[in-house]
């Protein structure tokens, strides 16, 4: 009995470097990105060095942004004799959720340099009126 906990007390700690292996990959080939604001709109770049325009694919769901593509793998070798490669290839997927006030109806993006910017504008907000409202008593 004493050998079954020493034992199953082991698990936990050969265990804990694949705890969160899945969410590590994702981020080890998710594109690098950034996020920021001004008055009129909200924009997210994210680096896609490589990737052709044909090969992304912009959604805007219930809140939601979603950016899809793939950066194709091309080598054309040549006798070339390769040491390593440290680029990254294969397919991606980052979702961003956006605030309450952004027009998800004008959501434009662009690409240039290998930079993606998506630039969702924010809605006027609706004049505020107040006014005081007469406690009527009984």
């Amino acid at each position: 009995m004493v050998e079954t906990n020493q034992t199953s007390g082991l698990w936990p700690s050969l265990y804990e470097p694949f705890r969160n292996f899945g969410t590590r990959l994702a981020n080890l080939v998710s594109p690098a990105s950034d996020a920021s604001t001004d008055d009129q709109s909200y924009r997210i770049s994210m680096e896609l060095p490589g990737v052709d325009r044909d090969d992304i694919e912009l959604t805007v769901d219930e809140g939601v942004v979603t950016v899809t593509g793939e950066k194709k793998f091309e080598r054309e070798d040549k006798g070339d004799t390769w040491y390593f490669s440290e680029r990254q290839y294969g397919a991606f997927r980052r979702s961003f959720r956006l605030p309450g006030d952004a027009d998800h109806e004008k959501v434009s993006a662009d690409l240039k340099d290998g930079v993606l910017v998506v630039t969702v504008p924010k809605r006027a907000e609706p004049e505020r009126s107040s006014r005081k409202i007469e406690v009527r008593t009984g």
